[in-house]
C-alpha cells in the first residue's frame, strides 16, 4: 500500500493533467516552486503543509478537500 505522501503526489499528477496543466503552469498560478511541485509528484514526495495543499486546490480550482480525496 503506498503512504499517504505518495498517495497524495499521485493524485495531484492526476489532477492536473486532468485541467492540461505542466508542473510549470500550475507552479506559475499556485505560486508553489516548480521543484517542489516536481518532488510532490516524485517517487518520494515529502508532506505538503496545509499551505501549499490550499494553494494547489486554488490554482486547480478544487477544494482543499477533492486534492486530498484519494
Amino acid at each position: 500500500m503506498k503512504n499517504i505522501n505518495r498517495r497524495f503526489g499521485d493524485n495531484l499528477r492526476e489532477l492536473r493533467k486532468k485541467f492540461k496543466l505542466t508542473q510549470e503552469q500550475l507552479a506559475q498560478l499556485s505560486e508553489v516552486d516548480y521543484k517542489y511541485i516536481q518532488r510532490l509528484e516524485g517517487k518520494a514526495p515529502s508532506s505538503p503543509s496545509l499551505n501549499i495543499i490550499e494553494k494547489l486546490a486554488k490554482a486547480l480550482k478544487i477544494s482543499p478537500a477533492k486534492l486530498l480525496d484519494f
